[in-house]
């Protein structure tokens, strides 16, 4: 199954995928519609309906700076309601160099999936793909209402995709391209990265650009919005 994730154009529901509205809605007040938002479930637009019993996961204030677009929960955060408390969370907050406490101060982080639920699992014993619905729906009244926010961190192909559009070289290139992306002048300002799963190590190691050249740059910047410098 594959998922269509394009550039921030005009989406299935009527609504323009644009980095932020001219409404400012609550963004409290817009993720506890999302949590108990059932429309993948009861409404699917997109295929057939979740496979598993909704639960959306969304962090954040009004006073985030910085937003994690990341894919969609995992089984685990599925069952915990705590996204990122896996392997993949850890290497995560080293890339970024916070501790848990900071790392889930909704007042300093905001995880905004492009899919808020696990999407279940495909025939190979992977995650599917994030439900289109959820960032159709959900997305711009969410980053509308993070007026304080300075980085977009585009975690994996589908964030990536929504937000700049295809891009030549897959997520490969982009993320080659983060300099370029991340010096475009817009607040806030956007910074690719892959996934931080431990099946991308491969990646990693056939990249070491990312992390002697990337990561620190990614520090930095979240050391400066955390108010560490």
């Amino acid at each position: 199954m594959t998922s269509s994730f394009g550039p921030e154009t005009t989406s299935g529901c009527g609504e323009s995928r644009t980095l932020f509205s001219s409404a400012k809605p609550d963004f409290t007040e817009t993720a506890e519609r999302v949590r108990a938002c059932r429309l993948c479930r009861e409404a699917p637009r997109h295929g057939p309906p979740l496979p598993v019993e909704p639960r959306p996961i969304v962090q954040g204030t009004s006073r985030a700076r910085i937003c994690i677009a990341s894919q969609a929960p995992g089984n685990r955060a599925f069952q915990s309601g705590v996204p990122f408390q896996d392997p993949s969370g850890k290497r995560l907050r080293e890339w970024l160099g916070l501790d848990e406490p900071a790392f889930y101060d909704p007042d300093l982080v905001a995880i905004v999936p492009m899919g808020a639920c696990f999407p279940g699992h495909d025939t190979k014993g992977g995650d599917l793909p994030p439900r289109r619905e959820c960032a159709e729906t959900w997305r711009a009244p969410l980053l509308a209402g993070l007026p304080d926010l300075e980085l977009i961190l585009l975690i994996g192909q589908y964030a990536q995709a929504w937000q700049l559009g295809r891009q030549p070289g897959g997520l490969t290139g982009t993320v080659a391209r983060w300099r370029e992306i991340f010096s475009q002048g817009q607040r806030p300002r956007l910074l690719p990265l892959p996934h931080p799963s431990w099946r991308n190590t491969p990646w990693l190691r056939k990249h070491p650009w990312f992390e002697a050249e990337l990561l620190p740059v990614l520090r930095g910047e979240v050391a400066r919005l955390a108010g560490r410098t």
